[in-house]
């Protein structure tokens, strides 16, 4: 039995809900659009129990608005009931093109907006999972001095909230899941997705050694490197950063070539600039 068919013999727990934020609006009305269409299609026996009530509509989007006071602080409103609903909700950290006005200044929106929806929901949802693209804080996942742990906090104050399942892709170190062992966290990794967005938009690309070389950035996306590097057929090598007051030395790790450093000074960058 294929697996949709498999989920339609099962007795949904909420009636589905989706919140995309005013940061992911346009990704938000693709999914909204994309669950319209494959539920029309779907024909099961159980469409007309009371359970399932809900299940074919024009738009699962639930209407949400965050207004700001004259200080700039927000609150979040939500216009409908979502008693018993799965609540996902959907947020961009990073679209800063978004902005507000503070005693008639413009000021850009912070990327923790998505607290005040989850805060409004007020523990009425029956789940609320996150889709949350580029995971908040993540790049401060981890201590080597007198830091905070600030992917850490931000999984358990979500959590702590109410949110059941949080949804990211290529999160920068999933070893941030240990922060909530007990919730769901999933990452999502778009190496297809990225593969297929370069040959769609390079006509020119070789794929081929002496074309093509696959460099991860940092320590961090090695995996993904080396598993881009396997797909395509191509070497694979590594640029690690360290940083310096006066300069930025990059060591290059190559296969094939014996591994070396080179230096780059900030008069050189700027004269770059």
């Amino acid at each position: 039995m294929p697996n949709d068919e498999r989920i339609l013999e099962t007795m949904p727990d909420g009636a589905l809900g989706l919140i995309p934020l005013k940061s992911c609006e346009e990704l938000g009305a693709k999914v909204d659009q994309y669950l319209v269409g494959w539920r029309e299609k779907r024909e099961h026996a159980h469409k007309n129990e009371a359970a399932f009530k809900g299940y074919h509509r024009d738009s699962y989007i639930i209407s949400t608005s965050v207004p700001r006071f004259g200080t700039g602080e927000a609150k979040g409103v939500i216009k409908e009931s979502v008693r018993g609903y799965d609540l996902y909700l959907m947020v961009d950290v990073t679209n800063y093109s978004l902005t507000y006005s503070v005693s008639g200044h413009e000021n850009h929106m912070s990327p923790d907006d998505h607290y005040a929806i989850i805060a409004a929901v007020g523990g009425k949802a029956r789940r609320i999972p996150a889709i949350i693209p580029f995971l908040y804080e993540s790049r401060q996942h981890k201590r080597t001095a007198r830091e905070s742990l600030d992917c850490a906090l931000a999984l358990q104050e979500l959590t702590a909230m109410g949110v059941d399942n949080i949804i990211t892709f290529d999160a920068h170190d999933p070893r941030v899941q240990n922060a909530i062992p007990l919730k769901g966290f999933e990452t999502v990794q778009p190496a297809y997705q990225f593969i297929k967005g370069i040959l769609k938009n390079c006509d020119d690309l070789k794929l081929d050694n002496d074309h093509l070389m696959i460099i991860s950035p940092d320590e961090g996306g090695t995996n993904r490197a080396v598993y881009l590097a396997n797909v395509l057929g191509v070497d694979m090598g590594m640029f690690s950063p360290r940083n310096t007051l006066s300069s930025i030395v990059f060591l290059i790790a190559l296969p094939g070539i014996p591994t070396g450093l080179f230096t780059i000074t900030i008069s050189s960058l700027q004269a770059l600039i």
